[in-house]
């Protein structure tokens, strides 16, 4: 058995770190001496290990104690879940280092890069790190082809000539320039709702990334209108007119609600994905009461929405929560009773 100054040796945290865990009841020490001394059987140990994996992992140290005892999680999940972050580590270092070996080779060949080209790449790194990984920022091709880049700015300047003519968004002209938009967002993200929703994110909470783009708070919102109305004419394909009057009266009176509960569910699934947290049930709950105002009660009407999310690709487009988001919402609301 070890004592306490050795297993925080061990584990590389301080004595008074492990005397915290004991006073928490988080890693209580399986005996203690008539002397008054802690000692830590394997079993601890082992557990000390799942509790540094989960910090690792980002879990807040006040959640941990609740987690093990409660989600029926095992030792060998968690290292499974520290050997994915680990790995992930491996693949964005071993990309990086492709990176750097790339640009050795161009200065050993006597190469310059212009100033603008390399102030770009520093300026585009540090905002879009903030929301990506590298592996992602690999496969966002508005990021790094300027193919794609031309494209997009060729697209956001056409918008603004409509946003200036006061073109309304049930028009054909707006119409037909936001299925462009989703067209080349759905193809330039892979369809994956993360990225799009990371994508909106930051340009809803970065001025800088607002600037350099083109694309502003208010066209953004104007946009996102103009998507509205796109979808609205598929859900009148599945749904009755008063059913469709009411998606829009929400969409008017409460759409904006629906990005920051995203970002709140994102958030919660990634802090929480045995979905067990107090906190998770007031996320599902607070997207359950955003449905019922946007689509109602009746089972019909629901089962219409849903046939038509099966059947209609454009309604997946900027979503705004994955796949495995929306499972995660369904085992909250299962498991909790969520109503």
């Amino acid at each position: 058995m070890l004592k306490i100054g050795q297993l925080a040796k061990h584990a590389g945290l301080t004595v008074r770190a492990l005397h915290h865990y004991d006073d928490i009841g988080l890693l209580r020490p399986s005996v203690r001496t008539d002397a008054g001394y802690r000692l830590y059987h394997r079993d601890d140990v082992a557990r000390l290990q799942q509790i540094q994996a989960l910090r690792q992992l980002g879990m807040p140290l006040a959640d941990i104690g609740h987690f093990l005892a409660h989600s029926g999680t095992s030792p060998l999940a968690i290292v499974e879940r520290q050997l994915a972050a680990l790995q992930k580590q491996i693949d964005e270092a071993a990309r990086m280092h492709a990176h750097l070996t790339a640009l050795h080779a161009r200065l050993a060949r006597g190469e310059r890069p212009e100033l603008a080209e390399w102030l770009s790449t520093l300026e585009q790194m540090k905002m879009y790190e903030q929301y990506f990984s590298k592996e992602e920022l690999a496969n966002l091709r508005m990021v790094h082809d300027d193919e794609c880049r031309a494209e997009w700015a060729a697209l956001v300047a056409e918008v603004g000539n409509i946003m200036a003519a006061k073109t309304l968004p049930t028009s054909l002209e707006a119409k037909q320039l936001g299925l462009r938009w989703m067209t080349m967002l759905d193809r330039d993200t892979g369809g994956d709702a993360s990225l799009i929703a990371r994508l909106d994110s930051m340009h809803v909470n970065d001025p800088a990334i607002q600037e350099s783009t083109g694309i502003s708070s208010a066209m953004r919102d104007y946009i996102a209108e103009i998507m509205g109305e796109i979808k609205l004419d598929t859900w009148a394909k599945y749904l009755l007119p008063s059913e469709v009057e009411r998606m829009r009266r929400h969409q008017r009176s409460r759409g904006k609600e629906w990005h920051p509960l995203f970002e709140s569910i994102r958030a919660q699934f990634q802090a929480d994905p045995e979905g067990i947290m107090p906190e998770s049930t007031a996320v599902a709950r607070q997207k359950h009461a955003l449905f019922r105002d946007m689509v109602g009660d009746n089972p019909e009407t629901i089962n219409r929405f849903r046939a038509a999310l099966e059947n209609e690709p454009v309604l997946h487009v900027a979503r705004g929560m994955t796949n495995e988001m929306i499972a995660w919402l369904h085992k909250v609301e299962s498991c909790q009773k969520v109503a």
